[in-house]
């Protein structure tokens, strides 16, 4: 079984990754006393629905060689969805998929692009 499908690449999940796509403190923020914006070190992956958190923590560690410390999943289920056309009314659903957030160690990282 397959487990890891593909990874996450979004606006949302590269916030939560690296500290410099974090918004910038303002003047104001850093003379308040504002801590500076931290990386959390999170990936996201979408993964097979059948697999639990132990497997997708083993295949995380073989197929990108890191420490996985933490994984929290989320399963989202197929939604009806309707809308008008000129054929008529059509009916259907999205795709249904779960989706992997993992906490890599201090001092690892996943780097996507590097086949590019």
């Amino acid at each position: 079984m397959n487990i890891i499908v593909k990874p996450l690449i979004s606006e949302k999940m590269t916030r939560l990754t690296e500290a410099a796509a974090a918004p910038k403190l303002t003047r104001i923020q850093r003379k308040k006393g504002k801590p500076e914006p931290v990386a959390h070190n999170r990936y996201g992956f979408v993964v097979d629905k059948r697999a639990n958190k132990i497997e997708i923590k083993k295949a995380v560690e073989t197929f990108y060689g890191v420490k996985v410390i933490d994984v929290n999943t989320m399963n989202y289920s197929g939604k009806l969805k309707s809308r008008y056309t000129k054929a008529g009314f059509l009916t259907g659903r999205t795709n249904a998929f779960k989706k992997a957030i993992v906490t890599l160690a201090e001092g690892d990282s996943i780097d996507f692009y590097a086949s590019i």
